[in-house]
């Protein structure tokens, strides 16, 4: 093979292994495949998560655990029960930076 061929092929391969790569992360890499529910029981409520968009995921997600070991749940962002968690977070976090 000339060098001519071996330069074609070698940007062949390297085309090929990065080109993927790119396609994959198109998509993101979030926890919440759908919207998720509206509304979780707050007595049913052991953590709260608040994801905010970064590189992986260009979506908020609200992602509730819940006691006796009932698994993990994803609360719509835009629903009523999960704004007022997500200001209630906002709240902490602010209320923690002023007493530092």
């Amino acid at each position: 093979m000339n060098r001519t061929g071996m330069a074609v092929a070698l940007a062949m391969i390297i085309w090929a292994t990065t080109v993927p790569g790119f396609v994959m992360f198109k998509g993101g890499r979030c926890l919440c495949i759908d919207r998720g529910v509206k509304v979780v029981k707050m007595a049913a409520i052991k953590e709260v998560s608040v994801i905010y968009p970064s590189n992986g995921c260009d979506k908020v997600e609200v992602i509730v655990t819940l006691k006796a070991h009932k698994g993990q749940r994803c609360l719509d962002p835009t629903s009523k029960q999960a704004r007022l968690i997500m200001q209630t977070i906002q709240k902490k976090n602010f209320l923690r930076r002023q007493n530092m």
